[in-house]
């Protein structure tokens, strides 16, 4: 405890290299207290991290305002924080801005005006009163406060007033960040087969040890894999301690949400971009207070003040989405393993294909492997066969192949679902004028244009730029000479609509929904039968279950094989295995069909032939050779700066400069261009370095990037462990 006037430590959420001193505010505070302290004339956000380093003349320090009426960070949340800065090379402010990411915070507990759907019609319908009242049919029954039913409709605030004097809206007072409704462990599950029960057994065994350990849960898809670690939670829970289970695509939470009600009776806590900010302030208020036994979240979801955390589950831990590309640079998949390692929790890696540094983890002994060998049920997996696109007959502007065209007809026939898989978002990936032969690309980035058609516009997938469609060459202005070049779904959609002119079409693809309420209602929808055929980007492939879904098309199999990603075969091998896995899901056989102009490729037969081992012993082996991840490191240092001569010149002078890294051992090689040389109007290189496993790579980076100053538009940012070299 430090008493009034203390000279304590601060760390603040401002971006500041150091520690700041404070005087403890008025009635003392604690270590891990958070504070509203002063930096200038603004007030900001710290915690106390520990006794004042006494540097700053005593007579200067300024005192704390107040302590915010939130749980204390724990000493383990802070030891997390800290190592996971290490590791990533983050400063600690942006690390504590991930983990007090909670809207009004310092809002003293107080009751609040939310709003919900009222028993009454307004007398007269207009258009934004329609949207407000299609806004709180969105949300689902859940209160809300005014500015986000305003932001979600579109609407001032005096239209919702109006639809409240009206009945049609209603006003009720209810007490900040009440508890969630407690889950009981002790319902029970559905029946296990006996792979299931001696896999959540073992894992329930681990959980009651109290002590850390991670385990892969490998099982085929369709296998049952979430009842196995949904049996993990309730013996978390049993235990009195908290659960986490991290889901790698917001629309999934719909489908998984009903699970877990039905197991423990209520709903667990909500964290991810789709909840309402008033959520989130609950969420993460009843985690620190234990009141939330389980939550459900994005990768982010990690960075929660959880009291007594047991247990973390990381579905389809091979998933790229927990993979932060941007601002603080980490792997969820690897931080959950180092969270659970300091508050003695159990960590489940699930997935039917699993990360190869996963797969390696659990062969070298470091990981439990526990493995789920059938389906559940009466299902079974799906046949898996190769159309050879070199044999079809298919004109030029035409991307569904006769066979595959035939299979689709047998299933359309028998009422099932059929899903054509294309990874390309839009309606065409290049457009290009055919009187001068440009290509419309991005102004600000080194990226072309991608059309979508639905929207009536082009799109740059960089940095978000979005136009109207021209009807004239924004080069030689020639009118009506724009063409379309390659597929992307909305394409896929129009031709499979000329070949079942019969049949219901749904596209599936993350740009053509507003909001994650939307798309998740939609794919609700069409699991219950709302669509015949599914047009669907790799968001399909992310654990749906679509119980009428008996024949999956892969359009183009070869399109992740191609360029020098490192991780090219294997994500190939699990996309395909993924979407494959969402064909023959219930009573019906399944089957899925890779159209390929290269089946004899190791990847594409390896995943026809099933032999997941042999795959992954082969591709593990050629990591090895190369001293490649998992089996040596990588860090990638992504330069950028509106001066492209700056931006090399820097790069070069870091090269120069590689000394420590050399007494490590490590390699430096670079700088070169990015694959995507320009985004938002800056200019990107990359150098890429590559030391053993042993390696201290943190300590050598350090050392290495301390001899240089950036200038001061040179942005630099460091990749541990980089997951793709964009």
């Amino acid at each position: 405890m430090f008493p009034a006037g203390a000279r304590i430590s601060v760390l603040t959420t401002q971006p500041l290299d150091r520690l700041l001193d404070y005087k403890a505010p008025e009635g003392g505070c604690r270590q891990g207290d958070f504070l509203e302290v002063p930096l200038g004339p603004r007030k900001i956000l710290g915690v106390v991290w520990g006794e004042g380093g006494g540097e700053f003349d005593e007579a200067k320090l300024r005192a704390a305002y107040r302590v915010l009426d939130v749980p204390p960070m724990r000493e383990e949340m802070q030891e997390f924080l800290i190592r996971a800065a290490d590791y990533t090379l983050t400063s600690w402010p942006a690390m504590l801005r991930l983990a007090a990411r909670a809207p009004g915070l310092s809002d003293p507990p107080s009751m609040k005006t939310l709003y919900v759907r009222g028993t009454e019609e307004p007398a007269r319908m207009t258009d934004a009163r329609a949207r407000v009242l299609d806004a709180l049919d969105g949300f689902g029954g859940q209160p809300v406060t005014m500015k986000e039913l305003s932001d979600e409709a579109g609407t001032s605030s005096s239209v919702i007033k109006g639809l409240v004097d009206q009945g049609a809206v209603a006003e009720i007072e209810a007490p900040r960040d009440t508890p969630y409704p407690p889950l009981d462990p002790t319902l029970p599950g559905k029946a296990l087969t006996d792979d299931q029960r001696a896999a959540s057994e073992a894992l329930a065994e681990a959980i009651r040890s109290g002590r850390y350990g991670t385990t892969m849960l490998k099982g085929v898809t369709g296998s049952g894999k979430t009842e196995v670690y949904l049996e993990a939670v309730a013996a978390c829970l049993a235990q009195g301690r908290q659960a986490l289970v991290l889901l790698p695509e917001i629309a999934l939470t719909a489908e998984f949400l009903t699970r877990v009600e039905k197991r423990f009776g209520a709903k667990p806590a909500e964290w991810h971009h789709g909840v309402t900010m008033t959520e989130r302030r609950r969420c993460w208020r009843m985690a620190a207070t234990g009141d939330a036994q389980m939550v459900i979240g994005a990768r982010s979801a990690l960075f929660l003040p959880y009291r007594d955390l047991g247990l973390v589950v990381v579905d389809e831990e091979h998933d790229t989405s927990y993979k932060q590309e941007d601002g603080v640079l980490y792997n969820a998949r690897d931080m959950a393993v180092l969270r659970a390692s300091l508050c003695h929790a159990q960590v489940v890696l699930a997935s039917a294909t699993p990360s190869l540094e996963t797969w390696v983890n659990a062969e070298q002994g470091k990981y439990r492997r526990l493995d789920l060998v059938s389906r559940f049920g009466p299902s079974v997996l799906p046949e898996m066969r190769a159309i050879d696109m070199r044999r079809e007959s298919l004109p030029s502007n035409r991307w569904i192949s006769p066979t595959l065209q035939r299979a689709a007809e047998t299933r359309l026939e028998k009422g099932e679902q059929v899903l054509f898989f294309l990874n390309r978002r839009g309606y065409a990936p290049v457009t290009v004028c055919r009187a001068c032969g440009d290509q419309i690309g991005c102004p600000h980035c080194d990226a072309r244009l991608v059309e979508h058609r639905f929207q009536k516009r082009l799109v740059c997938h960089q940095c978000g730029l979005s136009i109207p469609m021209p009807t004239h060459c924004p080069k030689c202005d020639a009118e009506d000479r724009l063409a379309p070049v390659g597929p992307g779904v909305e394409r896929l959609a129009e031709e499979a609509q000329a070949l079942f002119p019969e049949a219901k079409l749904a596209v599936l693809s993350s740009d053509l929904f507003g909001t994650a309420r939307e798309l998740k209602q939609r794919i609700e929808e069409i699991a219950a039968g709302d669509a015949e055929i599914i047009i669907g980007t790799q968001l399909v492939s992310k654990g749906h279950n679509f119980p009428n879904l008996t024949l999956v098309g892969v359009i183009d199999a070869d399109l992740g094989l191609r360029g020098s990603d490192l991780r090219a075969a294997e994500r190939t091998f699990q996309q395909m295995r993924q979407v494959a896995g969402r064909a023959g899901r219930a009573e019906k056989p399944g089957l899925a069909l890779l159209q390929s102009h290269e089946p004899e490729h190791p990847v594409i037969q390896a995943i026809l032939s099933g032999d997941e081992e042999s795959f992954w012993r082969a591709e593990a082996e050629a990591r090895r050779y190369l001293s490649m991840p998992p089996f040596g490191r990588m860090a990638g240092i992504v330069l950028s700066s509106p001066d492209v001569a700056e931006v090399f010149d820097f790069g070069q002078a870091l090269a120069r400069a590689a000394g420590p890294l050399k007494e490590i051992g490590a390699e430096v090689y670079g700088p070169a261009p990015a694959p995507i040389a320009r985004i938002r109007g800056r200019h990107r290189v990359r150098l890429l370095v590559k030391a053993e496993k042993t390696a201290p790579l943190q300590q050598g980076l350090r050392n290495w990037l301390s001899q240089l100053r950036p200038p001061p538009n040179l942005r630099l940012a460091v990749d541990i462990d980089p997951q793709s070299f964009f």
